[in-house]
Formats: C-alpha cells, sequence, structure tokens
C-alpha cells in the first residue's frame, strides 16, 4: 500500500446544544461532553426530513443534552434509533429517548461483559429492541441504511450507510480529528484493520464520525489510517529488537510528550497491537511480561 499522509482536522467549533445542518438530508447536534476521548463531545446525526427522522448514537443521558436533542427533533416522528457501539458517550441517551418517541433501537448487541474500563467506559444497561448484522437494510423514514459491520474499536461496532447521499456513519471506527482507541480485551487490532481495509474497498463519498468534523475524502484518509497502524507495528517491532520489550517502555519510547490522561489507552492499544503481531507469528509473549521479536 501507498504511503498517505495522516492529516486530522480538529477545526469543529464547539456549538452545544444548536442544530447544524450538514446536507439537506442529514443534521449534527453536539452533546456537551468533551474530553481527550470524545474531542468536542459526542455529534448525534438526525437524518430525515420535514416529517421523519432518524437518530444515531443519541449520546449520554444528560438531561440538557436530551432536550436540546428534543428541541432539534421538533415535531418529527423518530422512525429509528441507530447505536453504532455501547460506549457511554453513544448509546445512554437511547433509552430516554426511546421513551420520549417510542422508537425502537437497533444494534448489534449488548456491550461485552469482558470489556475493561477504558475511554468514556461501556454502557452496560444498553440492549437493542432490533439486533442488526452486516448487510442487513434497514427502511428508515429517514432513508434507507445499509449496516455495515465494523468490529476492532469494541466488538459490536456497526457503521451505517445512508443510500440516498452514499454516506456512511462511522461511530467511533474512523475519526476525522484522531486516531481511534483499540484496547483489549473487547478491541482487537487485527479485526480493526480489517475493518479498516472493508471500508476502503466501500468507496463512500463521504464519512460522518461521532465525534469530529466529517471526512470528505474517504478514500486517501482511510489508506493513511490504515498505513498508520501498519507504520505502528513496525515501529514496534524495531523497538523490540532494540530491547524496549515491555508494554510501558514501548509506550515511552513510541508515545513520548503524551498527556497523562491518554496513558492508560496508549498502553492498551500497543498491547492490542502486540497481541495481532503475535496472532501473525511476528512477536512471542514471555512469561514475565516482555516480547521478542521473532
Amino acid at each position: 500500500m501507498k504511503k498517505t499522509p495522516l492529516h486530522f482536522d480538529q477545526s469543529l467549533p464547539a456549538v452545544y446544544g444548536a442544530q447544524q445542518k450538514l446536507s439537506p438530508r442529514i443534521a449534527h447536534v453536539l452533546a456537551h461532553n468533551p474530553s481527550p476521548f470524545t474531542f468536542r463531545g459526542t455529534g448525534v446525526y438526525l437524518v430525515g426530513d420535514a416529517r421523519n427522522v432518524t437518530v444515531i448514537d443519541p449520546g449520554p443521558n444528560d438531561p440538557s443534552h436530551l432536550d436540546a436533542l428534543l428541541a432539534a427533533i421538533g415535531g418529527r416522528t423518530v422512525s429509528h434509533i441507530l447505536i453504532t457501539h455501547t460506549h457511554r458517550d453513544h448509546s445512554p441517551a437511547a433509552a430516554p429517548l426511546k421513551a420520549a418517541t417510542g422508537a425502537k433501537t437497533y444494534g448489534y448487541g449488548p456491550h461485552a461483559r469482558h470489556d475493561g474500563d477504558v475511554e468514556e467506559g461501556g454502557d452496560r444497561d444498553f440492549v437493542p429492541d432490533v439486533t442488526v448484522r452486516d448487510g442487513d437494510i434497514i427502511e428508515s423514514g429517514g432513508g434507507r441504511f445499509q449496516c455495515v459491520f465494523t468490529p476492532g474499536h469494541t466488538s459490536n461496532h456497526m457503521c451505517y450507510a445512508l443510500d440516498e447521499e452514499k454516506s456512511l456513519f462511522t461511530g467511533d471506527h474512523v475519526m476525522g480529528w484522531s486516531t481511534t482507541v483499540v484496547a483489549p480485551p473487547d478491541g482487537d487490532m487485527g479485526a480493526y484493520m480489517r475493518s479498516l481495509e472493508k471500508l476502503i474497498a466501500r468507496r463512500d463519498k463521504i464519512l460522518y464520525p461521532t465525534h469530529g468534523s466529517p471526512i470528505l475524502n474517504p478514500g486517501p484518509f482511510l489508506r493513511a489510517y490504515l498505513s498508520h497502524r501498519r507504520m505502528r507495528e513496525t515501529q514496534i517491532g524495531r523497538a523490540l529488537q532494540r530491547g524496549d520489550d515491555t508494554v510501558p517502555v514501548l509506550v515511552r519510547t513510541l508515545d513520548a510528550g503524551l498527556a497523562p490522561a491518554l496513558h492508560r489507552a496508549a498502553a492498551l492499544t500497543v498491547e492490542a497491537h502486540l497481541k495481532h503481531m503475535i496472532e501473525d507469528g511476528r512477536v512471542a509473549a514471555l512469561e514475565d511480561g516482555r516480547f521478542v521479536s521473532l
């Protein structure tokens, strides 16, 4: 794969609670939950017309956010609530939104019980009313969506493609402002990289991540995203050959200057890369917690 520079867009303004129109069919409401993992906050997508709307990733269960979301919906009928995955910044508002509108929730499934605490944490209360799988079609008041299964960031991560606009709502699988955390045991780097390859082959015209601005030129960006992951594994292999053979040492070597709040996420992502490299036969784990390059 040809190496492509990876450029992030961190220009999204923090306009909380107000509906921002992105296309004739798509609008965006930003929740007031900024953090090192959510960037400006959770971007909730409203997809539809003057009568019907589909809500994608309704966000945190915060009363002021829910009020803003309901105000943006107005008198329209909410036909579907689509969940990309079950982190607490994405799915908890589904329950009060369902109670207020009567709309059913859709998703791959509940949160993995073996997941550790990282990022915004897991929403273990969410169970979709309707379970969806890769390739399923959802005919909604907002449009025709195809389900695109993208495990990796979490084992239950689902993207949703809007046929009418050739666009893809990517949740946290791809974000325009940053790379995505892949944290074991639920996060899986091998699955994540295969999911990136899957999106590269799709050729969508625009990506709408839940955090950050839309990605207007998906092909080069996705190739750069995947190239970055492959380059990181090359860096890990070289570091192991130099004797940097534990996760803490690798994080200090590869992520010097990283903000303390991100150290644990960085360590888990390094662990995810090492697990993938072990599966591929490039690395072996020793009983004392060290790793060696093969």
